[in-house]
């Protein structure tokens, strides 16, 4: 009889019922058939892998005959998908055929870098495994090639090798698959350190009858004065594995001979049920007459029963001195606190700290139960957590991870910005689509783009990721910025040209009557043409002839006039109307400007510095020509203050930004705008000569007073990523 034939008759042995049998033949008839021709790299036909697996999966994982069946399809219909149409007609259940579909649809991945992506790579494998077999399968897959891991051709072993560490051991000890995980870390650790495999494996052979010796030397005194106390235990021996032992010695700096834990002995005891107290009570009592006999090393005591470890692990450890220098770890626990370790939430792979995660640990136990259990349910089980996230391929195979409902632009966005921004649509699995189509796991997305794209609004009603967001909003935001400014140069140059001017007061009515929250809007409103431009000079115009007519009034019906003097004629209306200045009262009628130096805001301390063109200049008293203009033309200072309350709506001020984030611009304006301030320009530039990261942000806005601009600048500050804001000068 060959080996094939061998190992058929094993699994066919581990299901005794003539159907399940005649069903497992059946498969298996198929299979072979169709990879009659198809050899392994030993020459062997590779009928020998499938037979493999299925025996691990009926011997040592113990699952169903569907199981079994599964992995003789999945291997056939894998390489031959043309045998899936010429099955006959119900000759499997469409469980089955569900199952070999999963694990073809995992063998298709080839991770592109798994150190990097683990965990994303750990959970699109699970995404795949709705029916928790799958995984079980295969870990009983991956568990053959690795036994025959010098069949492959070296590039391959070293990526199946990786693959298994990163991936499959983490995943094969979540699910208490043991002997398997140890079998899996021995064979990657022959794989990678041959040397000292060898070595630590030789010594674990020199000194096996030894370790046997001692240990039943160990045991004898405690067993006779356990049973001399009435308590009935069962004791379990074990030996580190070589894997084990060499990371101890790593993790430690030590030699293979001062492993303290390298001989370890479980005392489990038989208690009465429902009875915690008396649990605890036999455990000490154990605990007092193994350390009566033995002197322990009270550092490593771990008394987990007192106070159970956060995941429910209940038990007592203690390392204690056997013929001087050789040192044994005991574990002390009760039947039930090691049925609760080895199948309930506090299972092994919990308090030995691998890391859990969230949604994956009850489909894990899930799948426990169904090593201990016949129950047919427990297939039906699904993991709420697979619904949360989908995971797709680049066309290089690198993999993404994004949640339930992202787009093909979310996706372009978790790539790359500057891709999200100029995406036009993708390609999925070769068909073309839209930016908004929704994407499932493991379809492969390559994005397309176009130098011309540019975001828009309507983008942000069906991307789903933070980023891609926030992105679109900065992005339309700094085209708002750009429209802005074309906007502004448009119409200065016309104002030039027509020789008319635009005061600042003007500009906030305007705004007023297109209802533009800020002179920014205006300005790109002009550049959108949604503001007629002519409408402006109207506007302009209408308000001269008004003033022209007011100028024609007979003197008699207006305030005294200084004669000669251009600019006192014009005072005569900013202290009629606007005037939000008092000034001494022989002057009080002569025209003022705001000093362009400082920009003085209603509220901060100022003082008049009489000019020979433009009339009294305001200047705030900390301007940076204020000491040079008081110490020189003292006879020049006119003394000013404000009105108890400022009739003109706002006045112009810079404020500058220092930030490590540029995500952080968007945020700054935002807070300029929540305080109803109006902005008129922005600006981020990168900060000349220091580190990378850092940005300079300047902003002329408008302001009722200092307070608020106060205000402003204090909820700046707190802006996650500002590191300064000052109100400047210009």
């Amino acid at each position: 009889m060959n080996t094939a034939e061998d190992t058929l008759s094993a699994i066919l042995a581990c299901y005794p019922q003539k159907e399940q049998q005649e069903q497992i033949l059946r498969a298996y008839r198929i299979a072979d058939d169709a990879m009659k021709d198809k050899l392994r790299e030993n020459r062997h036909p590779f009928i020998e892998h499938p037979l493999g697996v299925a025996r691990i999966v009926a011997e040592d994982i113990h699952l169903g005959y569907e199981s079994v069946i599964a992995v003789f399809l999945h291997e056939t219909i894998r390489f031959y998908p043309e045998v899936t149409q010429s099955l006959p007609k119900g000759a499997f259940s469409p469980e089955i055929i569900d199952i070999a579909q999963s694990l073809n649809k995992i063998a298709a991945i080839k991770p592109k870098e798994t150190r990097l992506e683990a965990e994303n790579y750990k959970r699109l494998i699970v995404s795949y495994s709705r029916d928790p077999r799958v995984m079980l399968i295969k870990i009983a897959d991956r568990l053959d090639v690795m036994r025959n891991i010098e069949l492959l051709p070296k590039t391959s072993q070293e990526r199946k090798v990786t693959e298994t560490m990163f991936l499959y051991i983490p995943i094969a000890h979540q699910l208490g698959l043991y002997s398997i995980k140890t079998e899996l870390e021995n064979i990657f650790f022959r794989c990678t350190e041959p040397e000292k495999y060898r070595e630590i494996n030789n010594k674990l052979k020199a000194t096996a009858a030894e370790r046997e010796e001692l240990l039943n030397a160990f045991l004898i005194p405690i067993k006779r004065k356990l049973s001399e106390a009435g308590m009935k235990v069962t004791y379990k021996q074990r030996t580190k594995a070589a894997w084990s032992i060499w990371k101890k010695m790593q993790k430690q700096d030590i030699p293979f001979e001062k492993v303290m834990d390298l001989l370890a002995v479980r005392l489990i005891i038989d208690t009465p049920a429902d009875s915690l107290e008396k649990e605890h009570e036999l455990c000490w009592k154990a605990y007092s007459i193994v350390t009566d006999e033995y002197r322990p090393d009270t550092s490593r005591l771990r008394d987990w029963i007192s106070k159970p470890k956060s995941s429910g692990y209940e038990s007592l450890h203690i390392t204690v001195q056997f013929r001087g220098d050789i040192f044994v770890e005991v574990q002390i626990r009760t039947r039930r606190m090691d049925d609760e370790a080895e199948n309930g939430h506090a299972s092994h792979w919990a308090y030995k700290g691998i890391k859990e995660e969230k949604g994956l640990t009850p489909w894990l136990q899930s799948v426990r139960n169904i090593l201990e259990s016949d129950n047919r349910n427990d297939y039906e089980y699904v993991s709420r957590f697979l619904s949360e996230d989908v995971f797709v391929f680049t066309p290089d195979g690198e993999l993404r991870r994004l949640p339930k409902g992202a787009t093909v632009l979310d996706f372009a966005f978790n790539i790359h910005t500057n891709l999200g921004l100029k995406c036009v649509g993708a390609t999925i699995d070769g068909r073309p689509a839209s930016i908004k189509d929704r994407l499932s796991t493991g379809q492969v997305v390559e994005i397309k783009s176009g130098k011309n794209q540019r975001p828009s609004p309507d983008w942000l009603n069906f991307v789903v990721t933070s980023k891609a967001r926030n992105k679109i909003k900065l992005k339309l935001k700094e085209e708002e910025l750009k429209k802005a400014a074309t906007g502004r140069e448009l119409l200065e140059r016309r104002l030039k040209n027509w020789k008319m001017e635009l005061p600042d007061e003007d500009l906030t009515i305007l705004c007023k009557k297109y209802k533009l929250k800020t002179i920014s809007d205006f300005y790109a409103a002009i550049a959108d043409e949604k503001v007629d431009i002519m409408d402006v000079k109207s506007y302009i115009s209408r308000k001269q002839q008004g003033e022209e007519e007011a100028a024609a009034i007979p003197s008699s019906q207006t305030p005294k006039d200084n004669a000669g003097n251009k600019e006192a004629a014009g005072a005569a209306k900013d202290s009629s109307t606007d005037d939000y200045l008092v000034i001494d009262g022989k002057l009080s009628n002569v025209s003022y400007k705001m000093a362009r130096c400082c920009n003085p805001i209603y509220g901060d301390e100022v003082f008049g510095f009489v000019s020979v063109k433009d009339g009294i200049k305001i200047h705030r008293m900390s301007c940076p020509n204020a000491a040079r203009l008081i110490e020189n033309y003292p006879y020049r200072i006119q003394k000013v203050r404000w009105k108890e309350t400022s009739t003109t709506s706002s006045f112009q001020t810079t404020v500058k930004v220092i930030t490590d984030d540029s995500a952080a611009y968007s945020s700054v304006i935002k807070t300029v705008t929540d305080f109803g301030a109006s902005l008129r320009s922005s600006s981020m530039t990168p900060r000349a000569g220091r580190s990378a990261g850092e940005f300079d942000i300047r902003m002329q806005i408008f302001v009722s007073s200092n307070s608020v601009l106060d205000k402003i600048i204090s909820a700046i500050r707190k802006t996650r990523g500002v590191l300064s804001a000052v109100r400047i000068s210009k």
